[in-house]
């Protein structure tokens, strides 16, 4: 006995049906998938890795230098270097007696006072460039960052005489002044590209309600860039804390600061490289304890404008 085929609607379903059973009967390469995967995990691994590798290259010298601080001088002078060692503070406390306080208050003075001079004098001239240009504004800008590429050199001699006639020798505001005059060029162009990515609307909402430029800067504009102030401030304090030419040659003892204080470890009976690792290290310490602190802002400053 026989069974007719079905036709019709019938037919075609279970011919679908049949077609899709049989496609799915066929194995697939489902293994792909999750080589493709494996593969992109073994990637990021491997980018992983390298990117710790290169960070701890370019961080193992400061790590060194505060190894070392914990040696005594004999362990820091041999040579291949020592690497397992009793630890001892004994490099901080020869630091500290030595007399490094006044040298890293004359550091702390000529670099938060110049630093706010910088912020108070930057920030004015980078909002009239950057919301209300003049016609030469790029030439202003130019000018600016051309005071940048004069070698200091040739500039320390006549200031030594200005600085003699004035008898302003050995003074910390005569680097206060120097310093200020060296990062102000800096400040005026980061400060210029952070108000660049304010949004224009908010400036147009706040002048449609009535306030003046004055008002749009301090109420409206800084705190929507506090982030960009933060880190300009923070390249500020740095540059103007390491700085060691102008101190070195203006400066006698009153005035002299932490990187002039360092150089006296470097003496004829030879280098005391434990001792100036402590000193480095204490020297260090406040800017890394700054940027630990005002880190967050850093990062959000220094990305302003990077993702719209």
């Amino acid at each position: 006995m026989t069974t007719a085929a079905p036709t019709g609607p019938a037919a075609s379903a279970s011919r679908a049906g049949g077609g899709r059973a049989g496609t799915t009967g066929v194995p697939r390469r489902v293994g792909r998938p999750r080589a493709r995967r494996r593969k992109s995990g073994a990637r990021g691994i491997a980018l992983t890795a390298l990117t710790w590798g290169i960070a701890l290259l370019f961080v193992s010298p400061a790590l060194w230098m505060v190894l070392t601080a914990f040696k005594q001088e004999g362990d820091a002078a041999t040579d291949p270097p020592t690497v397992l060692f009793e630890p001892t503070l004994e490099r901080f406390g020869g630091v500290v007696d030595s007399g490094i306080l006044p040298y890293l208050a004359n550091s702390m003075v000529a670099t938060l006072v110049s630093t706010s001079l910088v912020l108070l004098l930057g920030v004015p001239a980078a909002y009239a460039l950057s919301i209300r240009p003049i016609k030469r504004t790029q030439d202003a800008l130019f000018f600016f960052i051309s005071t940048k590429m004069l070698p200091v050199v040739a500039v320390v001699v006549p200031l030594y005489v200005a600085a003699a006639q004035v008898r302003m020798l050995d003074n910390v505001w005569t680097l206060v002044v120097l310093y200020t005059a060296m990062n102000l060029p800096i400040a005026v162009w980061m400060l210029r590209s952070f108000f660049l990515e304010v949004p224009k609307g908010i400036v147009e909402a706040a002048q449609m309600e009535g306030a003046g430029l004055p008002r749009v800067l301090w109420s409206v504009m800084l705190p929507v860039m506090a982030p960009g102030i933060a880190a300009t401030a923070l390249i500020c304090m740095i540059f103007s804390w390491n700085e060691f030419f102008f101190a070195v040659n203006l400066t006698a003892v009153q005035a002299a600061t932490a990187p002039v204080f360092m150089v006296g470890f470097i003496t004829s009976e030879g280098l005391f490289l434990a001792q100036l690792s402590a000193a480095a290290t204490l020297v260090s310490l406040p800017i890394v304890v700054v940027g630990w602190i005002a880190q967050r802002q850093l990062v959000r400053g220094l990305s302003m404008g990077a993702v719209k």
